[in-house]
C-alpha cells in the first residue's frame, strides 16, 4: 500500500481530481482564518484553491509522498499560510494543535485500515471541526477491477467501502451529523493521456508489484476512454464533547515546513 508517486507526471493528469477537489473545497463552509488539513494534497493543485478561501487562515497540506510535498513545496514556495507535512494517515498524525476542519480528495482509498483512519483524523480534529472528504466508494472503476480479475491479478490494492460501512466507521471515531453518500462520476480521460493516467493514478500499486506491462493490458481491453469512477463522499463533524482527552498522539511538526514520519 505504501509507494512513492511521480509527481511531474500527475500534476500532467490530475484534472479530473483536481476539479472534484475543488468542487469539494467550494462547499465547505469557511470564515477564511481556520487551520485546516488538507489530507492527501498531492502537488497542491487543490491546496492552492483552498489558500484562496483562507485568507488569514493556514493550511496544513499532508501527503504521504515525499515527491507530491516536493512538487507543492515549488508551488507554494515560501508561502507562510502552508505547512508541508509528511505523514501515514493509517498512523497517529504528528500536530501540536487540533485543526478546525479536515478536507481530502481521492485519497482515503489507499489507506488500508479505515477504523484507524478515522479514529487518526478525528485526534486531530477540534470537537464540533467538520470532515469533509470524496474517494473511491463502493462500485468505483468496476471496469477495470473486473479487467485485472480476468487477467488473474488482486484487486485490493485499493479500499472501495460502501456507505453504511463508512457511516459505521465514522460513528466509531466521534463523528455526528454524517452525510455519506456514492456519487458515480463517470470520466473521459483523453485518448493521448489514458495510459499515462492508468500508469500514474490507477495502477500505481499494480505496477510496484507486476511491472509496466499490466498498463498496456488493461488499456487494451477498455472499450473506451472512461474511467467508472463512483465517488464515497463524506461530510461529517465531530462530536463536541468527549474527544479532547490525553490519548491525542500530538507531537511538535507544524513547528517546520517539513517532517519525515514515514509516507503512506
Amino acid at each position: 500500500m505504501t509507494r512513492e508517486w511521480d509527481a511531474t507526471s500527475y500534476d500532467r493528469v490530475a484534472a479530473p481530481m483536481t476539479q472534484r477537489g475543488i468542487e469539494l473545497v467550494d462547499r465547505v463552509e469557511l470564515s477564511g482564518d481556520e487551520t485546516v488539513l488538507d489530507a492527501g494534497c498531492g502537488t497542491g493543485q487543490v491546496t492552492a484553491r483552498l489558500l484562496e478561501r483562507l485568507p488569514d487562515g493556514h493550511v496544513i497540506a499532508l501527503d504521504g509522498s515525499q515527491a507530491m510535498l516536493d512538487s507543492a513545496g515549488e508551488r507554494f514556495g515560501d508561502e507562510p499560510r502552508v505547512t508541508l507535512l509528511h505523514a501515514d494517515l493509517g498512523r497517529p498524525l504528528p500536530l501540536d494543535t487540533p485543526v478546525d476542519a479536515i478536507v481530502s480528495t481521492s485519497t482515503f482509498h489507499w489507506v488500508d485500515d479505515h477504523d484507524a483512519l478515522f479514529a487518526n483524523l478525528a485526534a486531530v480534529l477540534r470537537p464540533g471541526g467538520t470532515l469533509t472528504s470524496e474517494s473511491g466508494g463502493e462500485g468505483n472503476l468496476a471496469t477495470i477491477q473486473a479487467i485485472l480479475a480476468e487477467r488473474g491479478y488482486e484487486t485490493n490494492a485499493w479500499r472501495f467501502p460502501g456507505v453504511d460501512a463508512t457511516r459505521s466507521r465514522l460513528g466509531a471515531a466521534g463523528f455526528v451529523d454524517s452525510d455519506v453518500r456514492l456519487v458515480p462520476r463517470p470520466t473521459n480521460v483523453p485518448e493521448d493521456q489514458l495510459r499515462e493516467h492508468l500508469q500514474t493514478v490507477v495502477l500505481g500499486a499494480h505496477i510496484a508489484e507486476h511491472g509496466d506491462e499490466i498498463v498496456e493490458e488493461v488499456a487494451s481491453r477498455m472499450t473506451e476512454p472512461v474511467l467508472d469512477y463512483v465517488r464515497l463522499v463524506v461530510d461529517a463533524r465531530l462530536a463536541a464533547q468527549g474527544t479532547t482527552d490525553g490519548s491525542r498522539r500530538i507531537c511538535r511538526a507544524t513547528e517546520s515546513r517539513w517532517t519525515s514520519s514515514g509516507p503512506s
